[in-house]
């Protein structure tokens, strides 16, 4: 396929999309560093072992799917033209998010309550680890709510259409990838943690 074809909008959507590409792969080198230097840590002697990851985080797994199909059958009815169907997945989606965050913050206040804390004399490297690996995770959870409310809002001003979808796509891609990132971040932490 030849880049230079196609109209100026044509050419901006693909441009936005690489340039979504090119954030994921920095942001997959980033986390991939972090689970490096976790494998790495674990032979410290002050490592823990068979530390249980709380329930909690389990559940943030459900959610974390659950809100990826909504989006996907938000694209899917926005496409067929079902609107309230497209809002309400839409609006889904968001309040996911937010219970996905409400439940991290429940299952570090677990970990504090083993009587494990972020730093100081309570802390170890392990659970240390897993604050870092999680709150970063939350961050990008918080960063990909805000296009989910730009494309909810955009979705309701009636800017989307069967082809005008870049906006929406690009919302959804990156929705996807913090989905699948929480994935191989809890098993990955599971795995090694057991």
């Amino acid at each position: 396929m030849d880049l230079t074809q196609g109209t100026l909008e044509e050419k901006t959507g693909r441009a936005r999309k690489m340039m979504l590409y090119f954030g994921i792969a920095s942001l997959i080198m980033s986390f991939a560093g972090w689970t490096s230097a976790f494998i790495v840590s674990s032979s410290r002697p002050d490592w823990l072992q068979n530390f249980q990851m709380p329930q909690p985080f389990w559940i943030s797994i459900i959610i974390m799917i659950i809100s990826s199909i909504t989006f996907m059958v938000a694209k899917k009815a926005l496409k067929q033209g079902n609107t309230k169907l497209t809002t309400a997945m839409l609006v889904v989606t968001f309040v996911l998010g937010l219970i996905f965050i409400y439940n991290q913050f429940v299952g570090f206040n677990q970990i504090i309550g083993e009587g494990y804390n972020f730093t100081g004399p309570t802390s170890n490297i392990t659970v240390t680890y897993i604050y870092l690996i999680a709150v970063v995770h939350i961050v990008h959870v918080v960063i990909g709510l805000v296009p989910v409310f730009v494309v909810l809002i955009n979705h309701l001003r009636g800017k989307y259409s069967e082809k005008n979808i870049v906006g929406f796509e690009l919302a959804e891609t990156f929705w996807h990838f913090v989905d699948l990132l929480w994935l191989y971040l809890f098993f990955f932490l599971y795995f090694f943690l057991n």
